[in-house]
């Protein structure tokens, strides 16, 4: 009976099962990491079994996430990697475009088709009045991450900023590297594929550094945005059915849940790639610090808005071509943005409203400017980049564009303050994580690093005590079942 128990246990480790992605916040990953980090360690002096070990991992890691897609991860990277090797010897310019051409049109099509395709038949259909039926597709996990790297690679190859890997291994270990495979951050090639031939090994603080940033991830997304979130889902899914006071506690809950859950996530990638001796870039900066729409942008997701920036804002012509031209391409970037983050009208919103946005702050630059830098000028510059945040989160993480209208419109209609009192008495743990979340802003710039610094030189019962600590705090609060990262759906 015990032998049967084991392998129905091994089976389901090396299976796919729908509906339950491999999840960093799981504790079946964790298990397989332990299982992992010390086959990794003994191979590191190897580099190519390094190679050959970690690109089997990230993709065993894609299959218990997406299934059978990992066959498109595969396909993806070998049709790039030829791709990027026929592109540096070809002389013709014509040639080489179209090498590029065909690159991007594969891996746009792929992504269009899977992510775009009802959306725009819907649409379609709409106009002409025709009766359509969604196809049945499945969204495979990570595909808009790893789509957004194989076309910075191959335009940095065109352009001369990298050279293309001289093994598809390589190419591979790179686009399939499973810390940042499902949800980032977005990593760039010039960045990263240097650090594989160097072959660095992770220092005794680097490790201790990685094992910081990776409970400061679970503390975010494991037990705040999991526990917050069970709030904020009643409220979203009953636009009408709570008075406004209650649903303005959803909109700012669901504000700080997404940042807890995907800035969490990204410490996880970055905590586990450090331990593995690799450096991934900083993903969030305190976003909600920000006074301003461009400052906001420059903290939050910082890999996919300076990705957005070097491939699509630069190449319409960035701020070189004028300044009504500048807010077009500031709008047009953005609203790619919006719509790359989902296929619905919602999306395309925000995106267009964070543009548009971004064009007003710039045409209002010369006459803030003469407002000074006083503590009540910072106070309602803040006051109206959150008010503005925050609504646009609304059609974020509504279920449709008129939800999202409904939401808050019962703001409006319906708001009484006679409901904070009982609020509050019902939801005091809420309150707490959700104030513990605005103090971890308000710090001072460095403190965290500070406190990472000090966990690295704590001694060793210090750090386990901290570690259970956080253990017990997941056991405590954790819902019935891992809830998926936010960001997985992108």
């Amino acid at each position: 009976m015990d032998v049967n128990n084991l392998l129905l246990n091994l089976k389901d480790i090396f299976t796919y099962t729908e509906g339950q992605p491999m999840l960093f916040s799981s504790g079946t990953f964790w298990v397989l990491f332990l299982v992992f980090i010390p086959v990794y360690s003994l191979l590191k002096r190897r580099l190519w079994q390094m190679i050959v070990f970690v690109v089997a991992f990230s993709f065993y890691f894609y299959y218990k996430s997406s299934g059978v897609f990992v066959v498109l991860l595969f396909a993806t990277s070998l049709f790039d990697w030829l791709l990027s090797r026929l592109l540096v010897r070809l002389k013709s310019v014509t040639a080489r475009k179209l090498c590029v051409a065909c690159s991007l049109a594969a891996s746009l099509g792929i992504l269009g088709y899977f992510k775009y395709a009802n959306f725009f038949m819907w649409n379609i259909s709409a106009m002409v009045g025709a009766n359509f039926q969604p196809l049945d597709l499945i969204l495979p996990v990570g595909i808009s991450f790893y789509t957004f790297q194989s076309i910075s690679y191959i335009v940095d190859v065109y352009k001369g900023r990298v050279a293309p890997t001289r093994t598809w291994l390589e190419y591979a270990f790179f686009l399939s590297f499973f810390p940042a495979l499902v949800a980032g951050p977005i990593v760039r090639a010039d960045y990263f594929l240097p650090q594989i031939r160097e072959n660095r090994h992770a220092t005794r603080d680097e490790v201790y550094m990685g094992f910081w940033l990776i409970i400061l991830g679970v503390v975010k997304k494991a037990i705040i945005a999991d526990y917050i979130a069970q709030y904020n889902d009643l409220i979203f899914q009953s636009p009408t059915g709570y008075s406004g006071f209650e649903t303005v506690m959803g909109i700012i809950g669901y504000t700080m849940q997404i940042y807890c859950d995907f800035s969490g996530y990204s410490d996880m990638a970055i905590g586990i790639a450090l331990i593995m001796g690799f450096r991934l870039a900083q993903n969030f900066n305190f976003p909600y610090k920000s006074q301003n729409l461009t400052d906001f942008w420059r903290r939050w997701h910082i890999s996919l808005s300076t990705w957005l920036r070097d491939y699509i804002y630069i190449p319409l012509g960035g701020n070189r071509k004028g300044t009504r031209r500048t807010y077009i391409n500031n709008f047009a970037t953005m609203l790619i943005g919006g719509l790359w983050h989902g296929a619905a009208w919602r999306f395309v919103f925000w995106g267009a409203m964070h543009g548009a946005g971004l064009a007003v702050h710039k045409a209002s630059k010369p006459y803030l400017g003469r407002l000074g830098d006083s503590w009540p000028v910072k106070a309602l510059s803040w006051l109206i980049t959150m008010t503005f945040v925050m609504i646009l989160w609304v059609f974020f993480r509504a279920e449709s564009f008129g939800d999202a209208v409904a939401v808050l419109g019962n703001v409006v209609t319906n708001f009484d303050l006679a409901y904070a009192v009982p609020f509050a008495s019902a939801r005091m743990l809420w309150l707490i994580l959700m104030l513990v979340i605005v103090v971890s802003h308000c710090l001072p710039g460095g403190f965290w690093q500070r406190m990472g610094i000090r966990w690295v030189q704590s001694p060793w019962i210090v750090k386990l005590i901290v570690f259970l600590l956080v253990v017990q705090g997941v056991i405590e609060l954790r819902s019935e079942s891992v809830m998926p990262f936010i960001y997985f759906n992108f």
